[in-house]
């Protein structure tokens, strides 16, 4: 499937963790370090975190107009004077749509320190509720997620330096989305991640459909 689409919201993953959402009057992307060819501008951008893979300041530039606003902790958006810092728990409104930072680390592995403030993203265009969730393993927060009544989760399931399929799993349905769709695994530029996206769907509950999106831009 190219994209997945409800009502009048698209939402397409362009590959590793990069995704964009096109409502009705708004472009946002998520983690843009995959583009396709010539880009529509974005409103907004949504970076979860600094690492290369997340925050490509080349893309961002790329696909950044006058009035984009960049969205992310401190230590991305320090660079960006159009800019909306936020860490874990925080709610703003930029441009018309609320998004809630949530907390997205390793509880043991070293890459994704929670003390760092990475974060996820909950997040509404038209009345489609979408969760990005950074890079990840399954962390107790997520146990009060289900009350967000999310309609998409954008999962990781790569292992490594983020859950895998088996925590994914967990995640979902626990968080209960209508609809998962698998990230963050794959081969893209430099990084080359494991993930079984059957596997995943074999451990979702009946209820949770796993839309696997083929990307937009292939490598």
């Amino acid at each position: 499937m190219k994209g997945l689409e409800i009502e009048d919201v698209k939402i397409e993953w362009l590959g590793h963790a990069s995704f964009r959402v096109t409502g009705k009057d708004v472009i946002i992307y998520l983690d843009p370090y995959i583009l396709d060819d010539n880009p529509p501008k974005a409103d907004i951008v949504l970076v979860s975190h600094d690492h290369f893979d997340h925050k490509d300041d080349e893309n961002i530039r790329k696909i950044s107009k006058e009035d984009t606003v960049v969205v992310g902790p401190e230590s991305v958006t320090k660079e960006y004077e159009n800019s909306v810092t936020v860490k874990p728990g925080d709610e703003v409104e930029v441009k018309g749509v609320r998004i809630k930072a949530v907390p997205a680390y390793n509880p043991e592995k070293p890459f994704h320190p929670k003390e760092k403030g990475y974060v996820g993203f909950i997040f509404q265009v038209g009345s489609v509720k979408i969760y990005h969730l950074g890079d990840t393993e399954f962390i107790p927060e997520m146990e009060s997620l289900a009350s967000e009544n999310i309609d998409v989760a954008l999962l990781p399931i790569g292992g490594t330096y983020v859950m895998d399929e088996e925590q994914a799993a967990k995640a979902a349905n626990l968080i209960r989305p209508k609809y998962v769709v698998p990230m963050h695994y794959g081969k893209w530029r430099d990084i080359d991640l494991p993930g079984d996206v059957n596997k995943l769907r074999s451990m979702l509950d009946q209820d949770i459909q796993l839309v696997e999106l083929e990307p937009v831009r292939k490598e």
